[in-house]
């Protein structure tokens, strides 16, 4: 089984959302803007992810350059500013049972699938 949090309104997302369907991939798809991950959900992908809170940080976005550019946070308070701010979360990433990826660019999914 395969996880993709995904955000329909992105190009990338939308794009290895395809690929993952064309391979015939069993799909669990995750809308993180609607279905908001918790803290735990969070720090389990970042595990598989073997990140860090603010590496799966979109730093292009409005709400980054507005309130949290330039400002020092723990892991802990980001984690709570992921879960409170969903949109900063670098998207699309795909995740199994054992690993995960952000799949920017989207050919890192060949990698990830291998």
């Amino acid at each position: 089984m395969t996880t993709i949090y995904h955000n329909p309104r992105c190009k990338t997302s939308r794009l290895v959302l395809e690929m993952l369907k064309n391979k015939g991939e069993e799909l669990t798809i995750i809308e993180y803007l609607k279905t908001i991950p918790t803290i735990d959900e969070i720090k389990k992908l970042l595990n598989k992810l073997n990140a860090k809170p603010i590496d799966i940080i979109r730093k292009t976005e409005v709400v980054f350059k507005e309130r949290f550019k330039s400002k020092n946070f723990t892991d802990e308070e980001w984690l709570k500013i992921i879960q409170e701010f969903p949109i900063l979360i670098e998207r699309p990433i795909v995740e199994s049972k054992h690993k995960a990826i952000v799949c920017r660019p989207p050919e890192k999914l060949n990698e990830f699938l291998k």
